[in-house]
């Protein structure tokens, strides 16, 4: 039982990170899943209440970290809430039309897309934006990722 228990527990933290890259995946709710299992199949006391605490600092961090790094790419590079909207439709469809590549693809169109449509902006203007979306993307996932990390530290220094 000890064996499954793990095993589950250590699927929810691949699962998360998979949710890196597959944004419709929500990966913050994996690796909470992952601390909720452990408690359930071996003890929630070994699981202190600073654990929780700074776990929830983490998951608010997360949340706010993906909107942030989004909408900052699209802004420096002079795009408008049209091409945030755009850039995150594009990153949820864009890895089912296009696997592998359309994580990236995705945004970028839909950035330029969103732009195009209504802010009647340059295409040249409106493809920077897109190139901005695209690293306000790559962005996010390095610090949700880092942050995934330090997550999971915690939890076996805690364990």
């Amino acid at each position: 039982m000890e064996f499954i228990g793990w095993f589950i527990i250590i699927l929810c933290f691949i699962i998360g990170f998979i949710g890196l890259i597959y944004p419709i995946i929500p990966s913050v709710l994996f690796i909470l899943a992952g601390f909720l299992l452990y408690g359930v199949f071996f003890s929630f006391t070994e699981l202190p209440w600073w654990f929780w605490l700074i776990q929830a600092l983490f998951v608010i961090l997360l949340f706010g970290a993906d909107m942030m790094a989004n909408a900052f790419g699209i802004k420096k590079f002079g795009g408008s809430t049209a091409g945030i909207w755009g850039s995150t439709i594009g990153l949820l469809i864009g890895p089912f039309i296009f696997p592998f590549i359309g994580i990236l693809i995705g945004p970028f169109i839909g950035a330029i897309a969103a732009e195009l449509l209504m802010k009647r902006t340059s295409i040249k203007q409106a493809i920077k934006i897109g190139f901005g979306s695209v690293i306000g993307f790559i962005t996010s996932v390095a610090t949700k990722g880092v942050i995934q990390i330090v997550m999971i530290a915690i939890f076996v220094l805690a364990v």
